[in-house]
């Protein structure tokens, strides 16, 4: 029997985020991951005595499905995609039948047969979590790029959105060599949380070592920094930075506004964006909250 793998979401919109805003993009969001970042909106993300947790306390059973869940303001924004309270929501499939269902999610007029390169126009593939780089979940992945290259319609560009904190096993590895050498592109675009931001514990969250292997497998990448504009998240920044470029991550630096929503956003966003151009860091919004809203799966 073929192995099924859980995930949360399956989606077609725009990526929202960083180098390839406004690209037409398929969405696959694993369920399961090794960091909870509940710091994220909180007064004082290094103090989880003042966590305010709206995922905690919400009634998993007053939901059907996930995309009826709101978005929450405190912590991880994703928090469904990870959390065992809310596995009952999650769906899953074999390789073979995730790829039919992100098909079936980019099918319209336009492109009645859901494929990626239709005319002029290349779809992008976007893994994301939870996170994507836990072992099963590189399995999963080359597993559904497999069927998708035997349908003679496969990606010709692929993003992993990650903690970077995942080691890459060789059979991932060895699948995105042949991947890129037909021509294709590997993106990751690595999202290291802040102690001062996401309260996660630098030793656990920060692995440069770790996303230098990432960069040599793929030279195309970025690291983007969510900041929620204290002086402590800058100089955190800057040292964390260091740390990346000192083993050859040389990727461009993408700096976020913390906030899940746009009220979130809009608190700190002015400040954030004129200090990082300030700094020659590039500046991203969450844009695909500002043209739907606080919801989830677009």
């Amino acid at each position: 029997m073929s192995k099924e793998y859980f995930y949360s979401e399956i989606f077609h919109s725009v990526q929202g985020e960083g180098h390839y805003t406004g690209e037409p993009t398929a969405w696959l969001r694993f369920f399961l991951c090794n960091l909870q970042c509940n710091g994220f909106g909180q007064k004082d993300p290094t103090d989880e005595s003042t966590y305010k947790l709206p995922y905690q306390d919400i009634n998993v059973e007053d939901y059907e499905t996930m995309e009826d869940l709101p978005v929450f303001e405190f912590g991880c924004d994703s928090s469904y995609s990870w959390s065992k309270k809310f596995k009952g929501l999650q769906r899953k499939g074999t390789v073979e039948v995730i790829a039919d269902r992100i098909r079936q999610d980019m099918v319209s007029a336009h492109n009645p047969k859901g494929l990626f390169n239709f005319g002029d126009t290349k779809q992008h593939m976007c893994f994301t979590g939870g996170e994507p780089l836990m072992a099963h979940a590189q399995m999963a992945t080359i597993g559904i790029q497999d069927v998708f290259e035997a349908e003679g319609d496969a990606p010709t560009s692929t993003t992993y959105e990650t903690n970077g904190t995942q080691k890459l096993g060789q059979p991932f590895i060895d699948w995105y060599e042949g991947y890129i050498d037909r021509g294709n592109e590997l993106f990751f675009s690595c999202s290291p949380k802040l102690w001062s931001v996401a309260g996660e514990k630098t030793e656990k969250a920060i692995r440069p070592e770790l996303v230098a292997e990432y960069r040599k497998l793929s030279p195309n990448g970025q690291l983007k920094f969510v900041i929620n504009g204290t002086k402590e998240s800058w100089w955190e920044l800057d040292d964390t930075i260091r740390k990346f470029r000192d083993v050859g991550v040389d990727w461009p630096i993408w700096i976020m506004p913390v906030g899940a929503t746009i009220e979130g956003q809009e608190i700190c966003a002015a400040d954030v964006a004129t200090e990082a151009f300030k700094r020659g860091y590039n500046v991203s919004a969450r844009v695909h909250t500002y043209i739907w809203g606080n919801a989830i799966g677009v």
